[in-house]
Parts: C-alpha cells; sequence; structure tokens
C-alpha cells in the first residue's frame, strides 16, 4: 500500500470510528466527506435541527497537542467555507442552526480513543 493510501485508509477508518460514536451519542447522519474547491467536511451530522459540521482528526500520539489543536485559523476558514458551499447546496439546511465540532481520535488506529469536542469553533470566530 502506498503512503497515500495507507493515509487514506486510516482517515476512512478513524471518521467511520467517529461517525458510530456520534450516532451512538444520538446523531444523525447527513454526508461525509463533502469536498469543495476550498475545503472539506468529513462529517455532516444533524444533532436535533441542528447541523453539525465535524473535523475528525487523529493523533497517535499527543506529545505535540491534541487534534484540535492543530486547527489552524486558516483551517478553521477553509471549514466554514466550505460549510457555506454545503448549505448553498442544500437548501433544506439553509436556515437551520449549525455548529462546528471537533472529534479527536488517538492511540490505535484499529480501536482508537475518541473525545467529541462539541461547538469546538464558532464561524465568526474565523
Amino acid at each position: 500500500m502506498t503512503p497515500v493510501a495507507s493515509t487514506r485508509s486510516r482517515g476512512a477508518r478513524v471518521e467511520a470510528a467517529a461517525r458510530d460514536h456520534l450516532v451512538r451519542a444520538g446523531l444523525s447522519p447527513v454526508a461525509a466527506n463533502a469536498n469543495y474547491r476550498f475545503g472539506e467536511l468529513d462529517l455532516v451530522m444533524r444533532d436535533g435541527a441542528t447541523l453539525v459540521f465535524v473535523e475528525v482528526r487523529f493523533r497517535a500520539d499527543d506529545r505535540f497537542g491534541g487534534g484540535a489543536q492543530s486547527i489552524t485559523h486558516a483551517k478553521r476558514r477553509k471549514l466554514v467555507r466550505a460549510a457555506s458551499a454545503f448549505l448553498a447546496a442544500h437548501p433544506r439546511w439553509a436556515d437551520a442552526p449549525c455548529r462546528f465540532d471537533v472529534v479527536e481520535a488517538s492511540g490505535d488506529i484499529e480501536r482508537p480513543v475518541l473525545s467529541w469536542l462539541r461547538d469546538a469553533f464558532r464561524a465568526d470566530d474565523c
């Protein structure tokens, strides 16, 4: 397996674990890997009437900070722009309240330890 393929495979496994974790917590899946020219939304979920844009971050080792700490101001701006594009492409959700969550994953890729950070940042912070 090439390094790119292994990174994608790892990402897909961690995102699936995060999605399953959020579903067990009561959220409903709306979309996954929604790609736009300025960014990708890992997961889009529904929490009641709220649309939740979820960034999933894996760290094998947290010596250099957790996954949420790796989301820079520029990355947050990209996520907000991608969320805006998602809402424009899906008018059904255009008036829904929205939030940005982060799921941090660490440890063993096959059984990652997950930490869900609700409302990790706001669009107006970007």
